[in-house]
């Protein structure tokens, strides 16, 4: 018997394949397509489902040789924002709009004066209302759409609609909904000031329940067409940058989390929200009335993948990655890696990226290193402000793409003063969510066994550069602060 962990990503949706003892036995991955048009960001809700059901069945098949395939639990995660809206037949009502989407950038201005960042930060544990927040999408719909609007039977978010799809519940957990901005963290429960102001009522969402709590078995014509036993059981899962905390042995307070991947996530368990002193964003954390610390990045790894596909002309992530080691540490380059603005800790839509100090000498390498150095010392300056709530840590774990290159590891132990670990098991993801379906079903006895049996390290990259990156990161700081009042000057 096995587990199936199904990562809903923006950029691959991951299936894997697990055995009783966590083995992996086998893993697909299917790159996602937008629709995109200037700030607009959507996807076809049937079309994702389709391909989570297809990169199942390959899954299956490559791990497995006959059917029924043996899987206890499908375990899910992923991303959070993401956006579906159903009728009362459970069909959508137009594509799904993407948490990448920034059309909305009006409404929440609308919303900020209504429910101020004090208030909301107290209910929501976020510091600003920012356009990736479904609830800004919601009220853009009421506005914009008026006609679809009016038609909504159920506001769902993205794994909502998976294991909607999958079992026919409509449930919602937790860790997800801390991402919809009408989640009141500390009670647990829907913050209705702010939906009754963008028209929606509890009726239209579903109902919540603990992460990581087992919902029921497969519709049976979902499990005919998968070749699994229709007593196969859907978890809900958790957050992805949880599962992979629980992935790479991060569950308890002392440690940093950081996964570069499309954008880079920065967590850490908290014994509770403190809304007291910097404006960190707060979530309900995987565990029964746990909380994580969690700063994300959008303009993370997709500085790098946005360069690569512009100007890197044949080359690969591999010969980027050599090419951009043969030159000095540090670069000479300054780069503010905001080209999708807004990030944690400066929350500035109006920020843009920046190349700072180009010479005639600099060639497309010296930029792909800046850009690395630039996501690395976003990740500093949300570290240093962490630290400012009393959480002290000395080592990162880190995970995603960006785990996967040396440099850019060295770089990040380096730039941020701490020990950077890198797990052996590369989809730590995918792991924590077969550590979920093995510890929800009494395999293991508590998640530290499971940390304990299941989790080592390959490489751990001491600092060793930290006197010159220490500068260079002040540098850092001071392009920013001096290109401020440029942000929010008009370009045309």
């Amino acid at each position: 018997m096995g587990y199936l962990s199904v990562d809903l990503g923006t950029t691959n949706i991951k299936v894997a394949a697990f055995d009783d003892s966590l083995k992996m036995l086998a893993i697909e991955t299917v790159h996602v397509n937008y629709h995109k048009d200037e700030y607009l960001v959507e996807f076809d809700p049937e079309k994702y489902f389709k391909i989570v059901l297809s990169a199942i069945k390959r899954c299956c098949q490559t791990a497995f040789k006959k059917t029924p395939y043996p899987i206890r639990q499908i375990i899910l995660t992923g991303q959070a924002e993401s956006l579906v809206i159903i009728d009362s037949l459970g069909k959508p009502l137009r594509n799904g709009i993407s948490w990448l989407d920034m059309r909305s950038k009006v409404e929440c201005e609308e919303l900020k004066k209504v429910f101020t960042p004090d208030i909301s930060y107290q209910k929501t544990g976020q510091p600003e209302i920012i356009p990736t927040w479904p609830i800004t999408k919601i009220l853009w719909l009421r506005k914009h759409e008026k006609e679809i609007f009016s038609q909504i039977s159920k506001f769902l978010l993205l794994k909502d609609f998976i294991q909607f799809r999958l079992t026919g519940e409509l449930l919602g957990e937790y860790s997800i909904y801390n991402f919809s901005h009408y989640f009141d963290i500390t009670k647990k429960s829907f913050y209705t000031d702010i939906l009754a102001h963008c028209g929606v009522s509890l009726k239209q969402l579903p109902q919540l329940v603990e992460p990581c709590t087992k919902i029921g078995p497969l519709k049976r014509v979902v499990a005919e067409s998968l070749g699994l036993n229709s007593k196969t059981i859907v978890n809900v899962g958790t957050l992805d940058h949880f599962s992979g905390m629980i992935g790479t042995g991060n569950i308890h307070q002392g440690i940093i989390s950081e996964s570069t991947g499309t954008l880079v996530g920065i967590a850490s368990m908290v014994p509770r929200p403190n809304f007291i002193g910097p404006r960190l964003a707060y979530h309900y954390g995987p565990f029964k009335d746990s909380y994580v610390l969690l700063a994300v990045i959008e303009s993370g790894g997709i500085c790098l993948e946005w360069f690569k596909n512009n100007f890197a002309g044949s080359d690969s992530y591999k010969d980027i990655d050599e090419n951009a080691s043969k030159k000095g540490i540090p670069n000479e380059l300054i780069f503010l890696p905001y080209i999708t603005g807004i990030n944690s800790p400066d929350f500035n839509p109006d920020a843009k990226g920046v190349f700072f100090g180009i010479q005639a000498k600099h060639d497309k390498y010296d930029f792909a290193l800046a850009i690395m150095e630039g996501v690395t010392h976003l990740l500093k300056k949300n570290i240093d402000v962490i630290e400012q709530t009393g959480i002290k840590t000395s080592t990162i774990i880190s995970t995603g793409g960006g785990a996967k290159s040396s440099l850019w590891s060295q770089m990040k132990a380096d730039i941020t003063g701490r020990i950077v670990k890198i797990p052996k098991n590369e989809e730590a993801s995918c792991l924590g969510s077969a550590m979920i379906g093995a510890v929800t079903d009494g395999i293991f006895a508590d998640y530290q066994s499971a940390v304990d049996q299941c989790v080592s390290f390959k490489k751990i990259y001491e600092p060793k550069n930290i006197d010159a990156y220490q500068a260079k990161h002040t540098l850092f700081n001071k392009v920013y602060d001096q290109s401020l009042p440029c942000f929010s000057l008009p370009t045309r």
